[in-house]
């Protein structure tokens, strides 16, 4: 008989970062539009607002992936043309997920970003948890990526 992993809680950051040749404030536009995702953002189908509120404290939007998962994230944070921290409510294995996008300028057309979160997964093995922080860690570097490419133009 095969022994199962043990299936706990487990607790990981995921954190990227990458330099963009643009103004912070034409990064800024980019990551501050909450819904713009699908322009940059690999495997999102689309991105909705789920709140009256566009921006700031209390936009909620809703995203929905090529595969068909969908994820509630709602913005708890956020201090204009610097950061903006989100929280996931539904449509992830986590019993948590803390996240900020933020911006540093390293001069006048050369900006920082970086991507991080916090996350407290549900019960799983911790293999399964490693492998979802790669996931994790790939998802946002391939997204940084496309950023990149499409604020350099």
């Amino acid at each position: 008989m095969r022994k199962t992993a043990k299936k706990s809680f487990h607790t990981g950051l995921v954190k990227k970062t990458i330099v963009i040749k643009a103004s912070k404030d034409k990064v800024w536009r980019k990551i501050s539009n909450i819904v713009g995702l699908p322009t940059w953002l690999v495997d999102v189908k689309k991105t909705v607002y789920l709140s009256k509120k566009k921006r700031d404290v209390g936009a909620i939007r809703l995203i929905t992936f090529a595969d068909g998962n969908e994820i509630e994230e709602h913005i708890v944070a956020w201090k204009n043309g610097e950061y903006f921290t989100y929280i996931a409510t539904d449509g992830l294995p986590l019993r948590a997920y803390v996240a900020t996008i933020s911006i540093k300028a390293k001069s006048k057309k050369v900006v920082q970003l970086t991507w991080q979160s916090y996350l407290n997964s549900k019960k799983m093995s911790e293999n399964q948890f490693l492998e979802f922080l790669v996931f994790m860690g790939a998802f946002y570097e391939a997204g940084l990526e496309n950023l990149k490419v499409l604020l350099e133009k």
